[in-house]
C-alpha cells in the first residue's frame, strides 16, 4: 500500500483542509490507521502559548490522532503568504529534509499519511523548491482539489497536465462547492468537460457546507459526507495497487 496521499489544489481557497480532513476520517472507516500532516502552515493566530494552526488542528481533530504539532506541522508562520516568503518575512528558514523526516516517522505510526499542501503545486516551500518537488521527494499520489465553478476548467488542466507531465501520480480529481449559491451551466458541465479533457477520474463533487465546526465534526456529519459523496472504495483500492 502507498503510504500517503497529497492533497493539492488549483488555488488557495479551494478547500484542501475540509477534503484532507474528511478523507481521513471516512478511510479510518474503512479500517485504516490514518494519519495526517500539513507541513507549512501560514497565516497562524498568535497566543500567548505561540503561534496556532488552524488547518492543522482541523485535521487533528478530524482524524482523531495524537501525534505532536511539531511532526504534523513543523513550519508555522503568522503572516499569510506562501511558505518561502513568510519564512523569509520572519527572517526563518525551512529545511526541506525536516520535512520529509516528519513524513517518514508519520508513516512508522500510521498505515496512511494524508500530507495537505498550502496553495497550488506550484507555490514555493523554500527558495526554489517547490511543493511539486515535495511531492516527488515523498514519491506518493495526489488528489487535486478545485473549485466547480467558472474558471476552473484552465486552472485544473494546468494542474493536472504539469503534474502528470513531471511524473506524478493522480488518484483523481475532487470538486467542491465552496459557495452556496445555484448550480449553473458552468457548475453542472465543468466537472464532464475536465474529466474528458485530461482523463482522470472524477472521485466526488462536494455540496457547500454551511457552519463547518468542531461540533460539526465531532458529530460525524462531514465523514458521511464524504463517505456519500466521494468515491472512497476507488481511493482505498488505488492505494493497494
Amino acid at each position: 500500500m502507498a503510504k500517503g496521499i497529497f492533497i493539492t489544489g488549483t488555488d488557495t481557497g479551494v478547500g484542501k483542509t475540509v477534503v484532507a480532513g474528511g478523507l481521513a476520517c471516512a478511510l479510518k472507516r474503512e479500517g485504516l490507521d490514518v494519519g495526517v500532516m500539513k507541513p507549512v502552515q501560514t497565516g497562524c493566530i498568535e497566543t500567548d502559548e505561540g503561534l496556532i494552526a488552524p488547518d492543522a488542528n482541523f485535521l487533528i481533530n478530524v482524524a482523531g490522532v495524537k501525534d505532536s504539532i511539531d511532526i504534523i506541522t513543523p513550519y508555522r508562520f503568522k503572516e499569510p503568504l506562501a511558505p518561502s516568503v513568510a519564512a523569509e518575512t520572519e527572517g526563518r528558514e525551512i529545511d526541506i529534509e525536516k520535512i520529509i523526516t516528519s513524513y517518514n516517522l508519520l508513516t512508522k505510526i500510521h498505515d496512511l499519511v494524508i500530507v495537505e499542501g498550502a496553495g497550488g503545486i506550484l507555490v514555493p516551500v523554500w527558495k526554489d523548491v517547490l511543493f511539486i518537488d515535495i511531492i516527488r521527494k515523498l514519491s506518493i499520489p495526489v488528489i487535486i482539489v478545485a473549485r466547480i465553478g467558472l474558471g476552473t476548467i484552465n486552472h485544473t488542466l494546468l494542474t493536472a497536465r504539469y503534474a502528470l507531465e513531471h511524473g506524478i501520480k493522480i488518484i483523481g480529481i475532487i470538486f467542491n462547492n465552496i459557495n452556496s449559491k445555484e448550480d449553473g451551466i458552468a457548475e453542472r458541465s465543468n466537472p464532464d468537460t475536465i474529466k474528458r479533457l485530461c482523463n482522470l477520474p472524477i472521485l466526488g463533487i462536494l455540496p457547500f457546507i454551511n457552519n463547518l465546526n468542531t461540533e460539526e465534526v465531532k458529530s460525524g456529519d462531514l465523514c458521511s459526507i464524504f463517505t456519500e459523496k466521494i468515491d472512497i472504495k476507488y481511493i482505498k483500492s488505488f492505494l493497494s495497487v
